[in-house]
């Protein structure tokens, strides 16, 4: 039985498991706060404590982390959101803790993986894009049954493309990136502006779903953004399925609002639309299901 130590690294928290590669079920599953200070050698020894226990009784690990993993380097889109981190040697540094072959993919890709694996043992979807909507918004896709991770781990990285040309600036240095638009912290900021005091992407859902007309017009412009990403990304790939996840993308009819959307355009750029079925578990199952069939073919 092969065994495999997941780690998937997000932005509050760092959670790491020993899964068992046969069945793709969790054994055991530890779980840290992210450090704040996002410092190398801080984020090392927060590393260092939480694998150290699982490791002795893993075969290889499967890392699943926020930003662009690039030959096993964590590198960012947007600077801004890693830091300290921007170009942490994420793969070596693991590898020198745990003493074992360490594996490494963006967290969206591996959740992609893994609703794409869940779908297809009832569905027969070939082609399948993932978007989770939360503080950011990232997507995986899976094409011809193949994830996509890309020759410098960029692929999915769908947050980053351009759906208003006057819209706010993106960390990433263009203008009007999805992100900016319609995200839990582009809906945060838009009803700040609005209500002139401070508010989060959740308080503004939360007044959308009492009823508030103007909170409600910025969570569907937020569906509208996402269902025109959907139609673009559908008549460039042929999608067969687009799975939702996320905070705000599971919120309460939020993927009603996206279908609503693309209901009025013509059928070709229509997907079925899946909520994302998983849970917080993804990044780790889909990283430990994607790198136990490499290291199989080693």
């Amino acid at each position: 039985m092969s065994i495999c130590l997941a780690v998937d690294i997000g932005g509050t928290k760092i959670a790491a498991a020993l899964v068992d590669c046969t069945t793709n079920h969790i054994i055991e599953r530890h779980q840290i706060a992210t450090p704040q200070s996002q410092q190398p050698a801080i984020f090392s020894t927060a590393l260092t404590s939480l694998l150290m226990p699982l490791a002795p009784q893993a075969d290889f690990v499967a890392v699943a982390s926020t930003g662009i993993i690039n030959h096993g380097i964590l590198t960012a889109l947007n600077p801004d959101n890693l830091g300290g981190l921007n170009r942490f040697e994420l793969v070596d540094d693991i590898q020198r803790i745990t003493q074992l072959p360490t594996h490494a993919i963006n967290d969206a890709q591996a959740a992609a993986w893994y609703e794409f694996i869940s779908l297809n043992s009832n569905n027969n979807a070939t082609n399948m894009l993932f978007i989770t909507i939360s503080t950011g918004i990232g997507g995986g896709l899976v094409l011809n049954r193949q994830l996509q991770t890309g020759a410098r781990g960029i692929s999915g990285h769908i947050g980053h493309t351009v759906v208003d040309m006057n819209g706010p600036m993106c960390g990433c240095g263009r203008q009007g990136c999805i992100e900016k638009v319609a995200s839990g912290t582009a809906i945060g900021e838009l009803g700040s502006a609005l209500f002139k005091r401070p508010c989060n992407g959740q308080q503004v859902y939360q007044l959308a779903l009492e009823g508030n007309k103007d909170a409600m017009k910025i969570i569907h412009s937020s569906a509208a953004a996402v269902a025109e990403l959907i139609a673009n990304l559908t008549i460039s790939l042929d999608l067969d399925a687009v799975v939702i996840g996320g905070s705000v993308g599971l919120a309460p009819h939020y993927c009603e609002y996206i279908q609503q959307y693309l209901n009025e355009k013509p059928e070709l750029y229509r997907p079925h639309i899946i909520p994302a079925q998983s849970g917080g578990d993804a990044g780790l199952l889909g990283a430990a299901h994607w790198f136990a069939r490499q290291e199989n073919h080693t």
